[in-house]
């Protein structure tokens, strides 16, 4: 029986590790890049090692064909304890820096045209992003993720009415707990917590990403813009404004303090076609409120 992919023993330089890697991937994705950085970073330490080695003379009377062998043998299994110890940092900072930057590419629209409109003007409808499993983050990330937006939140909330742990719990959705959120040409947040799309009618910054849309049960991959905010704030405040101005929403905004009724209002209305949405969300807000 294999065991589960350990850094401390072996790197992913063959089919079976790499598979092993990519499995644990799919079932815990932080723990999965936390075990690709500190390979990486096994990598690091062996290529450093065997550049030291060449700069070092080797024309002594034990400098051999074996030896060198057994040497190059030897920095392979320093390198990979170094990753399986506390490393050089390195592992410590790609994980820091990646858990923020996805690849947007798999983002997967529901089928329901974005932009609805409404005699000559166009309403902006969110992209119907791919729900990520809430289980596929851990609780730190959740935890993390409430304590940053609920400030954001509850100003909203107090300006609109609309519950914080409810925008939150659909920011977490739509965004994977702030792990895939939608970035700018040059790298830097968009803040588009939502997945807004930049109609007709918008005139602020916009972010343009490949996106997967259904239609009529065909996939395609266009190039799509999307509302680009200056921070959480404006982000916050442009989502409440979308459901309390635009007719689509009128029922979401009449389920007040009901976590079900907001949920299945936001499936009816469109805003996902996905069936199990009202679903998800709903476990999604039950999070929120434990984290909080």
């Amino acid at each position: 029986m294999n065991s589960p992919l350990n850094t401390h023993n072996g790197l992913a330089v063959d089919s079976q590790s790499l598979d092993a890697l990519r499995s644990q991937a799919k079932q815990a994705p932080d723990k999965a890049l936390a075990s690709a950085a500190k390979q990486f970073e096994a990598v690091f330490m062996s290529m450093l090692l065997k550049s030291m080695r060449d700069a070092t003379p080797q024309d002594g009377m034990f400098d051999t064909e074996q030896t060198k062998m057994f040497t190059s043998m030897l920095d392979q299994q320093l390198s990979q304890n170094v990753g399986g110890s506390r490393g050089i940092g390195l592992a410590d900072m790609m994980v820091k820096q990646l858990s923020r930057h996805v690849d947007m590419s798999d983002i997967e629209t529901a089928g329901k045209p974005l932009e609805i409109k409404s005699g000559a003007d166009a309403l902006n409808a969110p992209a119907q992003t791919k729900a990520v499993i809430p289980s596929a983050y851990s609780e730190n990330v959740q935890q993390n993720f409430v304590q940053r937006m609920m400030p954001h939140a509850a100003q909203v909330s107090r300006e609109t009415g609309l519950p914080a742990h409810q925008m939150i719990g659909q920011a977490a959705l739509e965004s994977g707990w702030g792990r895939r959120e939608i970035l700018m040409a040059d790298g830097s947040n968009s803040y588009n917590l939502f997945g807004i799309k930049a109609g007709a009618d918008w005139n602020g910054k916009v972010a343009e990403i490949k996106t997967t849309e259904y239609h009529n049960g065909v996939a395609s991959k266009p190039i799509e813009k999307f509302r680009a905010y200056d921070s959480y704030a404006d982000a916050f405040r442009d989502y409440a404004q979308l459901l309390s101005t635009n007719p689509r929403y009128a029922k979401v905004m009449e389920q007040g303090q009901s976590v079900q009724g907001f949920a299945r209002a936001l499936q009816d209305s469109g805003y996902a076609t996905d069936p199990k949405y009202a679903e998800k969300l709903v476990q999604v807000i039950g999070k929120v409120k434990t984290s909080a």
